[in-house]
């Protein structure tokens, strides 16, 4: 990492944290939409870690996880750089919504264009002043629609640096899952970035256990690429308890509409046969019980309490 380092035309010294705002969109109103840049240099060279948060504006468990990043002081690294950015997309923020004010899905832009939609227009902006000086990056995530994610890195399953980075990080669960075309994680590891997928918890939620353990994480890869020594924040239990490599998985639907109530817990066990869950009607006279179709570990659980015929109830990994 030279010492001139410049990002969005600004330069960062050896030992300096600064913060850029990364102005291009406005509101409706005229005024301003800022999406704060923090870039943290440590007082030698080394490599750049990216920890992102919010390309979903109502993924707020992520954010909160950057966030907290930030007021603790552990993004100043003692050698290398790190860039935090706690909250990408500010617009679906301010709405409480996952997409940006033109209704596209800003994670379905990537890498964007400099004359294309809005999002992609702020997609082309981070891929091209802020990426090019990334070397690896943790995005945070989290369940969608009152589904909620059990801690977990998702991760190509393609490239044995990666996979090596996500068992540092520690989550309980490794999921091999192809990134999508179009997403920032696919358009980042197709320039060679080494990109960790964190999902954890559900939107317009903030989860104590999601989040500390989306911070351990960090500072597992802080430590582990040398930008600061975290040896007495390390925990054991990331070495003693491995996290689970989940090599496929599938959704469990529901066949029937109605209330839902669910019988088991995301992060669990499930074996072939057990019932998940029932769906009802809300009078009285109609309760289904569905069962699991095969062995697995639950991923992501449904917390909606009515749902329609097709819903996403679990999704269930496998080892």
């Amino acid at each position: 990492m030279p010492n001139d380092f410049k990002i969005l035309h600004q330069k960062v010294a050896l030992g300096e944290t600064v913060t850029i705002n990364m102005d291009i969109a406005r509101l409706t109103t005229r005024s301003k939409v800022d999406v704060p840049i923090i870039v943290s240099r440590g007082k030698e060279d080394g490599p750049c870690l990216l920890l992102i948060g919010g390309i979903h504006g109502d993924e707020t468990n992520g954010i909160e996880i950057v966030r907290q990043i930030v007021a603790a002081g552990l993004h100043k690294p003692e050698k290398g750089t790190i860039i935090c950015i706690p909250l990408l997309n500010v617009f679906g923020f301010l709405n409480q919504r996952r997409e940006f004010p033109d209704g596209r899905d800003l994670n379905r832009m990537f890498p964007g264009s400099k004359n294309g939609s809005s999002a992609s227009k702020f997609a082309y902006h981070l891929m091209t002043k802020v990426i090019p000086k990334v070397d690896y990056c943790i995005d945070y995530h989290t369940g969608g629609a009152q589904r909620f994610n059990y801690s977990q890195i998702r991760i190509n399953g393609t490239d044995e640096e990666t996979l090596a980075l996500a068992k540092i990080f520690g989550a309980p669960f490794i999921v091999f899952s192809k990134s999508q075309e179009k997403t920032f994680r696919n358009s980042m590891v197709s320039l060679g970035k080494k990109v960790l997928l964190f999902e954890g918890g559900k939107s317009l939620n903030l989860d104590k256990i999601v989040t500390k353990m989306g911070i351990q994480g960090a500072i597992n890869i802080i430590h582990h690429l040398g930008l600061r020594d975290y040896s007495s924040k390390i925990l054991k239990t990331s070495t003693e308890n491995p996290p689970k490599v989940i090599k496929t998985s599938k959704w469990v639907r529901a066949k029937h509409s109605g209330m839902y109530r669910s019988y088991v817990s995301a992060g669990q066990r499930v074996e072939k046969g057990v019932n998940l869950g029932s769906i009802s009607d809300p009078y009285g006279e109609y309760e289904k019980i569905f069962k699991n179709p095969q062995a697995g570990y639950v991923l992501n659980s449904n917390h909606s309490p009515v749902v329609i015929q097709g819903d996403a109830l679990f999704h269930i990994g496998f080892e």
